[in-house]
């Protein structure tokens, strides 16, 4: 189901699936920025839709709620922290819960952390799926990793490829590294799943597949994410939550790939050492990379039903 929602002058889009509207509704946090998510729910089903009542937002100036009418100046971080409230209160109203459950991935999970910190009357529990630490610190270690996983293929093209696209923390990202990025990391098995190949592949050819969307929608989809990446890349990649937010008032669970090196799994790990919560939980998917919602969909699931609803962290590895 396509829902509408009108926050101000922007009109947001929501997918909802759900067995019975009467289950905990589950918001979540696509990536990107600018880069929604419900494809990969058509090519790598999760099965939530049994016991959640899932909303896939699309968010403001990505997939079908972009709108180029829109001033880029009106896409910021506090505007979609602002956005995300509103989309809660939505939810909160329209299926009579007090609280729901809000799950952030990649660029959703630094939307969603902030979120859970400021406003955790509206929310059970935060579930940050490869969970963002700094990311231009875990762009520098994923730099460090592939060089290291290309020599020892003896790949000295790719090796060559990414001396010549440094990352540094005193110069950030190279144009030329942010080019390389995605598809060098599909190569090495650490990229959107353990087993895409290439973003092209697993991400541009399924979304034009993708039946929930129109032609227009489609395209509007790319120009969204440029438009995104453009507005909020740079304090993406800058700001470090650590020094941010580590006190909440709700539970937290970081679900976390082993083989996540666009998220790197250390610094996640670090962050989850420094956060205070009445309930925390880290979970390891030991077969996974950026996304273990999607690659292990079983245990997520799992985790989700028995912890998460549970407000406990009994099948967590770190606590």
């Amino acid at each position: 189901m396509l829902a509408l929602i009108v926050l101000g002058v922007a009109t947001q889009r929501v997918f909802i699936q759900s067995a019975d509207p009467a289950n905990p509704v589950l918001l979540f946090l696509h990536g990107g920025p600018g880069m929604p998510e419900f494809f990969l729910a058509q090519a790598y089903p999760t099965k939530l839709e049994r016991d959640f009542t899932v909303v896939w937002w699309e968010q403001r100036g990505a997939g079908v709620s972009y709108d180029p009418s829109q001033p880029l100046v009106t896409l910021t971080v506090d505007q979609l922290i602002a956005d995300t409230v509103a989309v809660a209160d939505y939810l909160r109203d329209r299926f009579g819960q007090d609280k729901i459950y809000l799950l952030g991935h990649s660029w959703g999970s630094f939307l969603g952390i902030k979120v859970a910190a400021a406003a955790p009357d509206r929310f059970a529990a935060y579930v940050g799926m490869a969970q963002v630490a700094h990311q231009l610190r875990s762009e520098l270690l994923s730099h460090a990793y592939m060089l290291d996983a290309f020599r020892a293929r003896d790949d000295s093209a790719m090796v060559r490829k990414l001396e010549a696209a440094p990352v540094s923390l005193e110069d950030g990202m190279s144009d030329a590294f942010l080019r390389l990025r995605d598809s060098a990391r599909h190569r090495v098995g650490s990229g959107t799943t353990r087993d895409m190949a290439s973003v092209i592949t697993g991400v541009f050819l399924p979304v034009w597949r993708c039946p929930a969307y129109t032609l227009g929608e489609k395209v509007n989809l790319w120009r969204g994410k440029v438009a995104s990446r453009r507005a909020l890349w740079t304090e993406f990649l800058e700001t470090d939550l650590t020094t941010q937010v580590t006190s909440f008032e709700l539970p937290v669970y970081f679900f976390v790939g082993a083989y996540d090196y666009t998220a790197n799994k250390d610094l996640a790990l670090d962050f989850f050492a420094r956060i205070s919560a009445p309930v925390k939980g880290f979970y390891l998917f030991r077969q996974s990379a950026h996304s273990p919602l999607f690659e292990e969909p079983d245990r997520a699931r799992e985790i989700l039903l028995r912890d998460v609803l549970g407000q406990t962290n009994t099948l967590a590895d770190q606590t």
